[in-house]
């Protein structure tokens, strides 16, 4: 059953669409994202189940109910920002019993919940402070607090790890799914960091100008990107020139390099087979190219660049086939920047995508 669901909506600043009619399910208990670069529409999408931000065109429906014209305080979602808009004049318990004094609950029931609530997120004994004695992390865990402890059918949150360090974001991300998954709440979470997106999401909604390029699982998205805007945005990518040729009883079609007509062979993922010589992109994750012959598809190359990940490296290959290639190797051994290498992958490895800026 879908918890919350966005038709064919529409929203537009000076004329211009930032919104062009986007439809969304969001089914329910899902930890769905939002992710892309700036002005792409996320946040505005957001907004608009809020109740912040009304559409021009179409409708938002939440819980099956028509939402569109009702105001955001009626439309029971807690909302979490990037900068906390906590009250800083309340204490932290003083914060969270706001939303439940406006809604006119007894003074037990509401003790009851912020306790709850603080205790959820890790924060007993913070009740009595005030936003100013709260680090970064502390504050966000407060603010994450608030919104739930409403009992809200639907939590929204617009990138609220934005404003904190590499290493608190990542401790946070995991309280986050962790309270998620306990509390069972439809999220959508917006943010245009693909590795939160990854680490937190049931589905991604990959958006762009305005539209949703892709909907899927972060495995599907991944592996299987459907265009090249979409494998450049999630995670790093090879996409190397080639034109279709003849396919092969196995399944597998036949591509040649762009560059020097090299020869590689890819399966295809289903739907029908290009056309001979019509020019693609042959995606390849870093991770899944080895070095070392033996490997159906190969090519060589030398060593361009070599630079240490912590479990493993990165290498850039000047290849005669492809424009320098990243490979992403483990281990503490690699080779040098200068050494001739042979590059392989399988023919599962890869992903057929239209050139659409040769056509």
């Amino acid at each position: 059953m879908a918890t919350v669901q966005l038709h064919s909506v529409i929203k537009r600043y000076d004329g211009a669409p930032v919104v062009d009619a986007v439809s969304l399910s969001v089914r329910d208990g899902e930890f769905l994202t939002l992710l892309g670069p700036s002005g792409c529409g996320k946040t505005t999408c957001l907004r608009m189940v809020a109740g912040f931000v009304t559409p021009d065109a179409g409708s938002v429906h939440i819980g099956g109910e028509d939402v569109t014209q009702v105001p955001a305080h009626r439309r029971n979602t807690g909302m979490v920002f990037q900068q906390y808009a906590l009250f800083p004049h309340l204490t932290v318990a003083q914060n969270l019993a706001f939303g439940l004094r406006v809604r006119k609950l007894p003074g037990k029931e509401i003790k009851r919940r912020a306790t709850e609530a603080l205790d959820r997120v890790r924060l007993s004994g913070y009740a009595d402070r005030y936003p100013d004695q709260l680090s970064g992390g502390q504050k966000q865990r407060v603010a994450l607090a608030r919104a739930l402890v409403i009992n809200p059918r639907v939590l929204l949150l617009d990138e609220p790890l934005g404003a904190l360090d590499q290493k608190l974001r990542e401790e946070l991300q995991a309280e986050i799914k962790r309270i998620q998954r306990e509390v069972g709440i439809t999220t959508i979470f917006v943010t245009h960091d693909q590795s939160e997106a990854l680490s937190l999401s049931d589905r991604i909604v990959v958006m762009r100008q305005g539209g949703i390029s892709q909907i899927g699982s972060p495995q599907e998205l991944y592996d299987r990107p459907v265009d090249r805007y979409v494998a450049s945005f999630i995670g790093k990518i090879n996409l190397v020139a080639v034109t279709a040729g003849a396919l092969g009883t196995d399944g597998r079609l036949r591509v040649q390099s762009r560059q020097t007509a090299e020869p590689f062979d890819v399966d295809l993922a289903g739907g029908a087979a290009p056309a001979p010589g019509e020019p693609l992109l042959l995606a390849l994750r870093p991770e899944r190219i080895q070095i070392g012959a033996g490997l159906p598809n190969r090519v060589q190359g030398r060593v361009e660049l070599a630079t240490y990940a912590g479990d493993g490296w990165y290498l850039e290959v000047r290849t005669q086939a492809s424009e320098p290639l990243i490979v992403r190797t483990s281990g503490r051994a690699a080779p040098a920047a200068g050494d001739t290498v042979t590059l392989g992958w399988h023919h599962s490895d890869a992903v057929l995508l239209r050139d659409e800026a040769a056509t």
